[in-house]
């Protein structure tokens, strides 16, 4: 299988959207959306900003390890990755945004 996102609903009934790697790892979610509309927009967002590297903000979770974020142009964050064991799995997480988020196809579960 290829990357895709998912559209899924939380149990509050908001929206919310993830980056499945090929081997169905997430990747990147999203905040939550109050339409779908707004996720679909998020996605498409993504898309837009996901191979611009000066777009990922990369971070340390309290507990140390590395996750990284990824920001539209107006610095408000679209998706926020796991948490990783190392630096160079965020990097390898953030190599597959890039590749992998302009062409994948959306899947709607909600």
């Amino acid at each position: 299988m290829s990357a895709h996102f998912e559209i899924k609903r939380a149990k509050n009934d908001q929206y919310y959207f993830r980056l499945l790697a090929g081997n169905g790892e997430v990747i990147l979610t999203s905040e939550q959306y109050k339409v779908k509309a707004s996720a679909k927009n998020g996605i498409a967002s993504v898309q837009t900003n996901a191979k611009n590297d000066d777009r990922y903000e990369r971070k340390n979770a309290k507990n140390g390890k590395p996750y990284f974020v990824l920001k539209a142009a107006n610095h408000q964050i679209i998706g926020t990755s796991e948490t990783y064991n190392s630096e160079q799995s965020m990097e390898k997480g953030i190599a597959s945004v890039k590749t992998n988020a302009p062409k994948a196809k959306t899947s709607d579960l909600s």
